[in-house]
């Protein structure tokens, strides 16, 4: 009989504190306003123009780099070439078959070469050097102005 009393009680104390606690009124801070931001440096004159780019999209510059000779189509060998490369470096005893352990071997180079502390783990940094390289885009040419 005690314990559904203690029970009762508990339930009772446990819902008067939920109340207390889900009724109360938080409010936010009030912040100050943020300062006016400070007056820029004139910069120099803008060109009457735009400089003019090929209005080339994702889709075609793709097409382009598997195009190896821009004949403006890709054949089966074209498309399966960049695949051929990347199979190559992992299929060390070139055997034409890539088993387990070659690309555990590849995987485990991978993962210790970016552990640069040895710790055997990777932080964010470390996990960032895995990232494919990509080749840098060429910087825009533009034309000077006489002006």
């Amino acid at each position: 009989m005690w314990r559904i009393l203690a029970g009762g009680g508990a339930v009772l104390l446990l819902g008067a504190a939920g109340l207390f606690v889900f009724g109360s009124q938080a409010t936010a801070p009030v912040l100050p306003p943020p300062p006016p931001p400070a007056p820029r440096a004139m910069a120099a004159p803008l060109p009457e123009s735009a400089p003019e780019a090929s209005e080339r999209t994702r889709e075609e510059k793709r097409f382009d780099r598997y195009d190896k000779d821009h004949d403006d189509s890709i054949t089966r060998e074209e498309l399966l070439a960049s695949r051929r490369k990347a199979f190559a470096k992992l299929d060390t005893n070139h055997d034409g078959r890539l088993s387990f352990d070659e690309w555990a071997i590849a995987t485990s180079r991978k993962f210790a070469k970016a552990d640069a502390d040895k710790s055997g783990t990777l932080t964010r940094a470390e996990f960032a050097t895995t990232r494919p390289k990509t080749k840098p885009k060429p910087k825009c040419v533009c034309k000077e102005d006489d002006g």
